[in-house]
Parts: C-alpha cells; structure tokens; sequence
C-alpha cells in the first residue's frame, strides 16, 4: 500500500526509531577477564548481560550437568514423586495432557516417555510393554487451550486414573475441581505465572488448582533457584526426580535434553542458567539426531551436519512442530516426534513441512493485511474495534486471519512498532472472539490483563505472552481499558539498539572472536553481542549473489587497511548513502573509486571460512550517516 504524505507524517510520529545505546555496566573487566582466560571485551559482554559472581560467570560460560539445580527443591516435587510411583507400581493408568504447541507437545514426549521408561524398572520389563502411560492433547480450534471439561470425561471414559498436565493447568481452577470430584488424581506440572486476585488493600492472593501436586517453579513457595524454566524444563526435572526415586541413573535423562533444548528456544524462554545447557546440547545434537523425525526434518531443510542456531531452533523445526497444532491436530507432531521408523519418520517431516508452508504463507497474508489497516486508521481513525498506532497497547481485530496465527502475527506488531500487541479473531462459537498477545519488557502482559481478568471466558499467560477468550461485544472496551491503564512511556516504546562496547574495526581478530563465539547461544535474554565504531569510510560497496540481496562493503579501519562487511538488503543502503551523500558519491562508492561516504556502523564479528582459508568479517546489525 503507498501512503500518502500525510500518512507517512503520522507514522513517523507514533513509530519511534531506534537509539542507539552503549551498555554503562562496571566491573574489573581485566579482573574476569584473567580468571576465566578471556579478553576484557569479552568481561565486558558478559557483565552486560548481567551476569556476576564468580559461580554464576562459570555456568554462563561453562555449565554442564553438574552446574544444574536438584528437582528435589521444586515444591510438590516430592509428593507428585511418591504418587506416579505408587500409580505405576500398581498399573494404574496415567494420561498426560499439555498444550498444543512446541513446549506442549515436547512436553508430553518428555513425560510419556519418561514414565514409560520409568513404569518398566519397576516392573522389570520393556519400556514398550508399557499400556498404562498414554496421551493427550486438546484440539486448539474444538478445545481450545488447556485440560477442559471433555478431556477429563474422555480420560474417565477410558478408566484413567491420574491426569498429569504439562505446559498447563495453572489457571485449571474449574477443570481440575471438576476432575476431583469425579474421582481422578491429578497432578499439575506448568511454567505459567499464578493467577491472583487483589484485596481491597492492594495485596495479592494467588489462587492454585486444588490437585494432588502442583509442580510450577513461578509458585511464590517453590524453593527452585530458577525460575525461567519452560513448560519442558519443568517435565524434564520430573523425569529427573522419578529416575532418581525409581533406581534408574539420572543421567538417563540426558536423551531428553536435545528436545528440551527445542523447546525452550521455541518458547522464547530467556537463554540463561540451565537454559544455555539445554539449548547448546540441542544445537550441537541436532546435526545429527537420533531422533528419526528430527533428523529427517534437518536433512530436508539442508542443515544436517551445518552449524546449527538458535535461528534453525524457532524458524525450521520449531515452526514445523507448531504447525501441525495450529492448523490440525497437535498429536501429529507429537507422532512425528516418536515416531522410531526413518521412512515414516521422513514422511511425516514432509507432511509438516508443506502444512509449516501454508502457516507461512496465512501469517504472511495476514500481517500485511493488518499492517496496512494499523497504518491506515492511525489517519482516519476508522477500524472499529481495533488498535491505531496512537495507542500504547495494541489491540486488533481481525477476522479474516485463521486463530492459529494470531500469536505470530502478534509478535510481528510488537516488533515493528515497539509496543505490546494483541491479536483477535473470529472463534468458533458465535459471539466469542480468540486472541493471543505478545509484549515488551516493560509490560507484564500477564498481570496488566490479569487486573481485568472478569472481562475474559478464559486467560493465561506470563509476562511476556499470553492467550485468551473474550465475548465480541466487549473488545473495544478491552482496549480502552487496557490503554487508560498503560504507564508506557514514550521511551518504553522506543525500540533500543544496546552497543556492548564502542570498540574501533581494527581491535577485532580472530581469537577475539572465537572468544566472542563462547557467549553462544544467543536469543532472548542473552542477545548478540554488538559493537559500533563512529565515522567509518567506506572504500567500496557491491552488490552480490543470484538475487542481488548481499552487500559486501570495504570498511577502512583507519590504519591503511580494510575489512569486509556484509548486509542483507542492499536497495535500502543504496537508497540511504543516495539521500545522504549524493548520487555521484554513491555511484564512485559502487565502482571503489575514492568517495566521501561515511556512516557510523554497528556490527558484530565473525569469521568467514572459505576454501580452506579464515578471515575476518563484519556482520553489520546497523548504521547511520557518519560525521
């Protein structure tokens, strides 16, 4: 859509740019530096990262199985212990029920396997022979999220004895009170926040489901030390504790790690503490898994045997997984996953790789769809019960999107314009509309929305995401309250581009780098390490590759020499050097001819392999007009 100027105007007004920050964090750099045999560069990330203390810098850069916390202090990992073993002891049936998207179904591979694994030591046989341990999953258009009503009474209908939950059942109130009194144990295992109710002097009271056990690290009373855990991390300890009780070696848990590791990538859990040990094991496993489904999924998407990323983990397999919940049944991820032939394993990757392509395309569609109609009603001010982007907090409705992309889409408005962002469609029962949100850091999306939680059919979440139900009728109203109640500043929602140290081109080196490449791997809660040098000429720029979307520059480093650097939109930079500097200027630029293009540039380093041969090469994350 072209915008008219006075579009462009308003956009300009309510869609902040990016400032550029250098991290102010002190330390004895050259002190870490000395005792863990890393530059003071290096210090100086980690400490930004606001990592400190001896013990806590070794298990960032370090830790392994020993540095991780006993499941023991997780309360009412105990009790649940002493039940699942009685409960498979005797043969009675368990049935574990999660969520349907990647920490869900990972979730409920961990635990059905585990206690399969499990119920065969205490019986002396085969984890195959195992018939009491079973599965299953809510549908998310029929069900919607979460244990309800008609799980329960199928899980009853079958002669199930204990329900176990994963990924959800925090907020179950209703359900599992409704599963007690039809006789069931029932144990909760969950990540999500506690919901709570304000008293009239302002204090909390959280509200727990009344189960046999409930294991969720946020509980105020959970003695766990850390307290980021995925719904998967959660399973995975309690796989731990029952193999410990249960006369199996712990360290048997260890084959669960590479799918733990997936999943708490994919769940946008922070990569710090325990997180970093799950999701590198998962990064160096999964060139070559033994997992049939993993390993098919890889090789098909031509990453078997690369260097794997926290990219590959949220934009290849992660989606693959997720998207078999979003547009049908989540039980076929969780069959991909288990599935143990690597013909039908492969097949099945394929199945998940064309519906994964339908997501992509829906998402896409619809993110433009709503993008334009944001940036449009910023000036005309009709979209009826819908976010403008004079709000502070998004919220949008849109019925022409499918609900199962809803959170993707929500994540892509809170990118582009910096603020929490809420995505409603069209259910399927008349009248009610479905949603899920994303948010920033300076906004609990949880407890923002849990201050009007009697306006919502139903409502779970965390701090930084969230899912829910609403009756049509009352959405505007959402918004406005939603939005009377926001302290977001203008610089909360100005997104922030944080430089870990003003470092010249030419401090850069290899072994810097390779050191750099320790603090790996990088996401939410431990970014790429960025760095800026001010007024940096640059000698030559060309545009590369088959489609004409690589720029490789020449950056002089100021002391006769030049090195690379890359970007991957090309046009935009073109279009910008032409604005500042000229025509004729961008022209003897593209030729290396001696020009007067100067830009600040934010980068980060990395080493470039070819032909047998390393060399230095900049990735450039940013850049303005140089002085």
């Amino acid at each position: 859509m072209t915008l008219t100027p006075e579009q462009k105007d308003i956009i300009d007004k309510y869609v902040k740019k990016p400032e550029w920050r250098v991290a102010g964090k002190r330390a004895d750099f050259n002190a870490i530096g000395e005792r863990f045999g890393v530059s003071p560069v290096v210090a100086r990330v980690i400490t930004n990262r606001g990592v400190t203390g001896e013990k806590a810098i070794a298990m960032y850069l370090d830790g392994d199985w020993d540095s991780m916390h006993d499941p023991a202090l997780m309360k009412d990992m105990v009790e649940a212990g002493e039940i699942i073993k009685e409960k498979l002891s005797d043969n009675r049936r368990i049935r574990i029920i999660s969520d349907y998207d990647v920490d869900g179904v990972t979730s409920n591979y961990i635990l059905l396997l585990g206690l399969r694994r499990t119920w065969a030591a205490l019986h002396g046989s085969c984890a195959d022979d195992c018939t009491v341990v079973d599965y299953d999953i809510p549908h998310r258009v029929h069900d919607g999220y979460g244990i309800n009503k008609r799980l329960i009474d199928a899980a009853i209908a079958d002669g199930v004895d204990t329900i176990i939950t994963c990924d959800n059942g925090i907020a179950a109130i209703e359900q599992v009170r409704y599963a007690k009194e039809r006789g069931l144990t029932v144990i909760v295992t969950d990540h999500h926040q506690i919901p709570f109710e304000e008293s009239d002097g302002g204090e909390r009271v959280y509200m727990l489901p009344q189960a046999d056990a409930v294991i969720d690290n946020q509980r105020q009373d959970c003695e766990y030390p850390f307290k980021g855990l995925c719904g998967a991390g959660v399973a995975f300890k309690l796989i731990q504790y029952m193999y410990r009780i249960c006369g199996i070696a712990e360290s048997e848990v260890n084959e669960f790690m590479e799918i733990l590791g997936l999943a708490t990538n994919c769940d946008m859990m922070d990569l710090v503490d325990e997180n970093r040990i799950y999701v590198k094991y998962a990064l160096e496993s999964l060139k070559d898994s033994r997992n049939p489904g993993l390993n098919a999924l890889m090789r098909l998407s031509g990453r078997n045997e690369k260097k794997i990323s926290t990219y590959d983990l949220g934009f290849l397999i992660g989606p693959c997984i997720n998207a078999a919940g979003r547009l049908g049944d989540a039980k076929q991820s969780l069959e991909f996953l288990l599935e143990r032939d690597p013909n039908v394993a492969e097949a099945r990757a394929r199945e998940l790789l064309a519906v994964n392509n339908e997501r992509k395309n829906m998402t896409e569609a619809g993110a433009r769809h709503i993008t334009d109609m944001l940036e449009t009603a910023t000036v005309n001010g009709e979209f009826g019960q819908a976010a403008t982007l004079a709000d502070k907090v998004l919220v949008v409705y849109i019925p022409a999107v499918h609900e199962s992309v809803v959170g993707i889409i929500a994540s892509r408005l809170k990118e582009a314009y910096t603020r929490p962002a809420m995505v409603f469609t069209d259910a399927e029962t008349p009248g009610i509309l479905k949603g899920s949100g994303r948010s920033i850091d300076s906004y609990n999306m949880f407890e923002e929305l849990n201050r009007f939680r009697e306006m919502f059919t139903a409502f779970g979440g965390h701090a930084m995401a969230a899912g829910f139900s609403i009756e049509k009728e009352r959405l505007d109203e959402l918004r406005r309250k939603l939005n009377e109640a926001a302290v977001l500043t203008d610089e909360d929602i100005t997104p922030k581009l944080m430089i870990d140290v003003a470092m010249p081109l030419a401090y850069n080196s290899i072994e810097l780098t390779e050191q750099i490449e320790r603090l790996e791997p990088y996401g939410k809660g431990n970014r790429k390490p960025l760095f800026a040098q001010a007024a940096v000429p640059v000698r030559r720029a060309q545009i590369l590759g088959r489609n004409k979307n690589l720029l490789k520059l020449q950056l002089d480093t100021g002391y006769g020499r030049c090195v690379d650097a890359i970007d991957f939109d090309p046009d935009t930079f073109v279009n910008n050097i032409k604005q500042w500097f000229g025509e004729d200027e961008c022209v003897k630029m593209l030729n290396g001819q001696p020009n007067a293009v100067v830009i600040d540039v934010a980068y980060y380093p990395t080493i470039n392999e070819y032909m047998g041969r390393r060399s230095l090469q900049m990735k450039m994350e940013a850049y303005n007009k140089g002085i």
